[in-house]
């Protein structure tokens, strides 16, 4: 009951947030130089100011800025975000969801890779501190992480896609024939283009993660409770994966859970190298036709992960340390 209560402060909490970070964000976003209309005005000999304004009145632009934050609120309590200022004045809803799919598959095989790959490599390294091993994967962990992300994909496109051939370095499938393609050659053919896509995505957050996993594991290694483990004559792995691991692992999903919206705001790198259609290739083309309610619209979609991932990482670190949620409700 006591974890119910909590939760329900929380979730309390994180819509107030959630007000702030859009309330913020429109005004912020309308601050800056150039207007949707720019782009259809700027270029045009022909247009008028009386024409400019008309354009300024049908994008609502002409009206102050709380009064088209009410407008734009009171759509997004009705589940409507509203339409595109492009030429074709799509719901925004359609735009994104048409493009969300293949963000969450890349993002999704992305945090997988992370946590395979990331939470071995650092327990290794913690258990042989100072070793060899610690050393080299110390230092091509930091290699990894300082490399820019756009810089690592123009690497692996020139190497694996140009020198070698084996992967392709644009797209989600390929383009000629693969309507005529089985199920299982489809399965292929988006394996091989998202390799890269998927491996960009990943390496920051990897190198990150096996950092924070060696962390935790060296402070719990040091603790009285694994001594006593290991004095008991329990197996070395056993005290390692069962009673270290267990409780390295506490911290590690507060991080876990605050990455997951740092993963989706990083598509923008990868998916507009890569040429994918998803979130990230959405959002940087709205940035530069100034289309305010698309941009809004992907602005809810990370906020709303942000504060879920932040709640979900709180809710799971109070249910498994009982501890967290008792001096929350005391402070309270």
């Amino acid at each position: 009951m006591d974890l119910l209560i909590w939760t329900a402060k929380r979730l309390l909490a994180l819509v107030l947030t959630f007000i702030g970070i859009t309330l913020i964000s429109f005004f912020v976003m309308h601050l800056a130089p150039g207007e949707p209309m720019s782009l259809q005005a700027d270029f045009n000999p022909k247009m008028t100011p009386e024409m400019r304004q008309r354009l300024r009145a049908q994008y609502g632009l002409d009206k102050p800025l709380y009064v088209q934050y009410a407008k734009w609120f009171k759509g997004l309590v009705q589940l409507d975000l509203g339409r595109s200022f492009s030429p074709d004045r799509r719901k925004v809803w359609d735009k994104i969801r048409e493009r969300l799919p293949i963000t969450v598959l890349i993002n999704v095989l992305s945090m997988i890779l992370i946590i395979v790959v990331s939470v071995p490599l650092g327990v290794r390294a913690a258990v042989r501190q100072n070793s060899l091993f610690d050393q080299v994967t110390t230092v091509l962990v930091f290699l990894a992480y300082a490399a820019p992300a756009f810089w690592v994909a123009l690497l692996l496109m020139l190497y694996f896609g140009i020198e070698l051939g084996w992967l392709p370095v644009s797209g989600v499938h390929t383009l000629m024939g693969y309507e005529h393609m089985n199920t299982w050659q489809k399965i292929t053919d988006w394996a091989r283009h998202l390799v890269l896509p998927v491996f960009v995505s990943a390496i920051g957050g990897l190198a990150g993660f096996s950092r924070y996993t060696r962390s935790s594991m060296l402070e719990v290694l040091r603790q009285d409770f694994i001594t006593t483990a290991r004095a008991k004559g329990l197996p070395e792995r056993t005290v390692i994966y069962r009673h270290a691991l267990r409780n390295a692992l506490l911290p590690l999903i507060t991080i876990l859970g605050l990455s997951v919206p740092g993963l989706i705001g990083g598509s923008v790198i990868f998916e507009s190298i890569f040429a994918i259609p998803g979130i990230g290739q959405l959002m940087w083309s709205s940035v530069m036709a100034r289309d305010y309610p698309v941009l809004m619209g992907n602005l809810v979609i990370v906020s709303v992960l942000t504060l879920l991932g932040n709640l979900l990482a709180d809710v799971g670190y109070a249910a498994v340390d009982p501890r967290i949620r008792t001096g929350l409700q005391e402070t309270e």
